[in-house]
């Protein structure tokens, strides 16, 4: 199987655990398009689900093919959260936002009984960061919240680039007009210790680590999709 044919198959496995009338949380990636258009499917043929998106590409996708959404606020608790994630560990710890959705992904997945998190194998480490960390941060005083998140980075003895995303014509801007670092911090041995200490950065608006969130993931490979649970 390519990498496509990979998603397509994690994508299928989580619609497995998706019942007719669920209110779900509906993730940001590619693996996540995938979903979407398998739910939609469904949802064609008369599957009836309420869907409440990561992000406004993710509601694009929606509206476009027919599965029916609802905001947070008139759904605020949910069943069921099925999403990618750029890395995982055998703890189910995740780094996500490589699209940069990540603030509002993890207020989903925290308003989800259940969070699934689906991925090809080649998303799976033995220790997390190697795919950079993004981190959401406020763009007042942005310089200052790097210099901040460069001291904490250093007080665990991490290093590497943290880069301001963005192109020549300006920083990325998130949909809730955020920008992100992406911190090339390499192996985290601690993620739950650094998550704590980002979050206390005023500036840091949300973090890419997810601890303490995924109930299982559907890994997708060669041969075939596998369940992974946490250690």
């Amino acid at each position: 199987m390519d990498a496509r044919e990979m998603k397509v198959k994690a994508a299928e496995a989580a619609l497995q655990h998706v019942e007719d009338g669920m209110r779900l949380g509906i993730g940001t990636g590619s693996t996540a398009d995938e979903f979407v258009r398998l739910l939609a499917e469904k949802v064609a043929d008369g599957f009836k689900v309420q869907g409440v998106p990561t992000s406004e590409r993710t509601a694009r996708l929606c509206v476009e093919l027919g599965v029916p959404l609802k905001s947070l606020d008139e759904l605020p608790e949910l069943d069921l959260t099925v999403d990618g994630a750029d890395e995982l560990d055998g703890s189910l710890r995740l780094i996500k936002g490589g699209g940069g959705a990540l603030l509002r992904e993890k207020i989903v997945a925290a308003a989800s009984a259940r969070m699934i998190v689906i991925a090809d194998e080649s998303k799976v480490v033995e220790t997390l960061g190697r795919f950079p960390l993004p981190i959401e941060v406020n763009p007042f005083g942005y310089k200052t919240t790097r210099i901040a998140i460069e001291k904490v980075a250093e007080r665990h003895g991490l290093s590497g680039e943290i880069r301001l995303r963005g192109t020549e014509d300006g920083p990325f801007t998130t949909d809730g007009g955020h920008y992100i670092f992406d911190a090339s911090f390499g192996r985290i041995p601690d993620a739950e210790a650094l998550a704590t200490d980002l979050n206390f950065i005023p500036g840091v608006v949300e973090h890419g680590l997810f601890i303490n969130i995924a109930s299982f993931a559907i890994i997708a490979g060669p041969a075939g999709a596998r369940t992974l649970q946490a250690k």
